[in-house]
Order: structure tokens, then C-alpha cells, then sequence
């Protein structure tokens, strides 16, 4: 009896790699899902700082938007497989608030907060193999915060454009980075 116990188990979660694909279908999945939250919070902070009459009430697209960030979380902590997914989902929340307030205050614009704080919830909400560092996912959501701050001044379409797609794609690149790191010093070992 013991040993058809164990066959059933198999490998708990999180001890074996996450398939790439898999990886890739979660990035996939929340990026989906965080587009109209993005979009939601942009027509609520334009709303806002509109002097039109005619602009719609701001609070209802803000608050839909920030009703949908935690959702995203939920997808990308339990479709990548998180071993911890319901804490990771409470980290990121938390995270994403702190980063995203924080950026908010030193470039003042409403996208490059957004990326920063998104991203870093993501580096935790997003499951970690054993090669992946959140070091490199730091900095990997810090780069695209700056491409945005940046691009925003100068492109500033471009830059709107791509903020919902760059938190998640850039953890996602980060760590296949690592990966092949990890897989070059082994050849070589």
C-alpha cells in the first residue's frame, strides 16, 4: 500500500524545472488579463487630470483597475505552479503597492509606477526554479521601468503601448537568461 501511495504523488510541485512553455502560457495568461486593468487605470488617471466637462467620472475605471491587479497575481502565481501560490499572490500585492507608490513619487507619470510596481510583484508571484535569482528579476523590471521613463518623453505611444506587456516578458526573459547561464557552466564543469 505504501508504495502505490507514493507513485501517486509523484515529484511535489516546485521541485521539478518549470517547463518553459508552461512559464511562457502563465506570462501569457496574466499579461491577458492585466491589459484591461492597465487600460482601466489609464482612462481613470486621464479622466482625472482632464479639464473636459464632459470626461467621465474617474473612480469607476481606477477602481475596476485596481480590482483586476489582484487577479493577475492569482494567475500568474497558480499557472506557473507556485509551490506557496496564496502568500506569493498576498507578497506581490503588497510589493506592488510599496515599488509602484514608490516610482509613482520619483518620475511622475502614471506608467512608469505601473511597470515598476507590476514587475515587482511579479518577481515574487511568478514560481523561481533553482537556477532563477530575484536579483536578476530586479533588475530585469528596474531596466523596463527606465526604457519606459524614458521612452515616454520621447515616444510616448510607443511607451503607453507596451507598459502592460513589459513587467512579466521582462521576469520571463530575465530568467531564461539564467537558465542558459546555468546550463553553459554545467557544460563546462
Amino acid at each position: 500500500m505504501a508504495k502505490v501511495s507514493s507513485r501517486r504523488r509523484g515529484t511535489p510541485v516546485g521541485m521539478t524545472p518549470l517547463p518553459p512553455r508552461r512559464k511562457w502560457q502563465a506570462i501569457t495568461l496574466a499579461t491577458l488579463l492585466l491589459v484591461p486593468a492597465y487600460v482601466f487605470l489609464l482612462i481613470g488617471v486621464v479622466a482625472a487630470v482632464s479639464k473636459s466637462r464632459s470626461a467621465p467620472a474617474p473612480a469607476p475605471f481606477v477602481a475596476a483597475g485596481l480590482a483586476l491587479i489582484p487577479f493577475v497575481f492569482v494567475v500568474l502565481a497558480f499557472a506557473s505552479g507556485h509551490p506557496r501560490a496564496p502568500g506569493a499572490v498576498l507578497r506581490a500585492m503588497g510589493l506592488a503597492l510599496l515599488v509602484g507608490i514608490m516610482a509613482s513619487a520619483a518620475v511622475p507619470d502614471a506608467v512608469t509606477g505601473f511597470v515598476a510596481g507590476i514587475g515587482a510583484g511579479g518577481v515574487v508571484a511568478l514560481r523561481a526554479d533553482l537556477t532563477h535569482t530575484w536579483k536578476s528579476r530586479a533588475f530585469a523590471v528596474v531596466i523596463s521601468a527606465v526604457w519606459v521613463a524614458i521612452t515616454v518623453r520621447v515616444m510616448p505611444e510607443v511607451a503607453l503601448f507596451l507598459a502592460p506587456v513589459l513587467p512579466f516578458t521582462s521576469i520571463g526573459v530575465a530568467d531564461h537568461l539564467q537558465e542558459r547561464k546555468a546550463e553553459q557552466a554545467a557544460s563546462r564543469a
